[in-house]
């Protein structure tokens, strides 16, 4: 096992390399960096030269690469092109606190995606297979800008008849609170619930339809036949050899949305105004600042190898035969 999971990580390696020069050679071709600098009629040649040097502006791509790399590697992605100020830590707050709600509307999502998904194979065109497909199917339609909208409307709706405030519409905490301690979490979970349910929603349907799917399938295989055949009670005919199994394709799934979600919030976090990954990628690039794009392109793909780097371990955990291969 301890070989597999060394050769997965070198395998993610040069896919890390790659996918990092991609990054830098493909946002600093798309434009000038100093297109604003240069149209300041106070800036002179001088000063412009001097922030072309110290930025490495002035060399050759490959060289600004290699550049580039050493400031991620030892520097944390050095710092912004106007203003000097450092990248990481305003990078590493906003990958904070995505991870808060989206891994809770993860593992919220698969825990009841799986459990439906189960439930509606083993009761296979059951009344309750019907109505999780139809919702399942709903989910599927439904746009994320427009459910975290209407989730907005009704927590308002709510508070203005009943003055009851249960969530939050915006922001991550109330200007209010202390910082720590339980009122904290308290205040910041009523802040999150909604993105939570939104992120939550949109996965459940998915996850819920992959789950019935693969079970499916591995309810009518030869070997789960063979298990009852021999006299094995259902239950563990279902945990034992069914369930585990029809596990593996929706870690792929898992791992790959885990990922991409955090590319993909950039709608949800504009409605709901958090300071995440979403917004900080607006912001960078409301600023025409390339360097933090980079860096959030940069950790947006370590975040994606990654989680496929988890899945492929996760394979050879629930499928011995993967990885012996």
């Amino acid at each position: 096992m301890l070989a597999y999971i060394l050769r997965r990580v070198l395998y993610s390696i040069p896919v890390l390399l790659a996918t990092s020069f991609l990054i830098f050679t493909f946002v600093s071709i798309t434009g000038d960096p100093l297109a604003r600098v240069r149209a300041n009629p106070n800036i002179t040649a001088g000063q412009l030269h001097a922030i072309e040097h110290s930025k490495n502006l002035d060399k050759p791509v490959v060289v600004r690469y290699v550049y580039w790399i050493r400031d991620a590697a030892t520097k944390q992605f050095g710092t912004t092109l106007f203003g000097n100020r450092r990248i990481w830590p305003d990078l590493r707050r906003a990958l904070g606190h995505s991870v808060e709600y989206l891994l809770t509307a993860i593992v919220l999502s698969v825990l009841l995606g799986v459990g439906i998904g189960v439930y509606s194979a083993l009761r296979q065109y059951s009344l309750f297979d019907y109505v999780a497909t139809t919702v399942s199917f709903v989910g599927f339609a439904l746009p994320g800008f427009w459910l975290a909208l209407m989730l907005q409307v009704a927590v308002v709706q709510i508070f203005l008849r009943w003055h009851i405030r249960v969530f939050y519409t915006s922001g991550l905490s109330s200007p209010t609170n202390a910082g720590h301690g339980f009122h904290f979490l308290v205040d910041r979970a009523q802040h999150l619930a909604l993105p939570v349910i939104v992120v939550a929603t949109l996965s459940i349907a998915s996850y819920s339809r992959y789950m019935r799917a693969s079970m499916l399938e591995v309810l009518n295989s030869d070997f789960v036949r063979t298990a009852r055949a021999k006299g094995l009670v259902e239950r563990r005919v279902i945990l034992r050899h069914a369930f585990r199994n029809a596990l593996i394709p929706l870690v792929t799934v898992v791992a790959l949305d885990f990922g991409q979600l955090f590319g993909g919030v950039i709608t949800i976090e504009t409605i709901f105004t958090l300071d995440g990954m979403g917004y900080y990628f607006i912001n960078a690039l409301q600023s025409s600042d390339p360097y933090p794009v980079m860096a959030w392109l940069m950790v947006l793909a370590t975040m994606v190898v990654t989680f496929n780097l988890i899945a492929d371990i996760l394979y050879g955990v629930f499928d011995p035969r993967i990885r012996y291969d």
